[in-house]
């Protein structure tokens, strides 16, 4: 394990910081897409 957790950082690495937002944009644009198809079909 590393010596420094995550939540004790003072400041968010960069490389953190642009994953987690291109997850967060990729995970919203899966979700529209997954509403427009309307799945799962009812």
């Amino acid at each position: 394990m590393q010596k420094t957790d995550y939540k004790d950082l003072k400041q968010t690495p960069e490389a953190v910081a642009s994953a987690t937002k291109a997850l967060a944009a990729n995970a919203t644009h899966l979700a529209r897409l997954l509403q427009a198809s309307q799945y799962p079909a009812v």
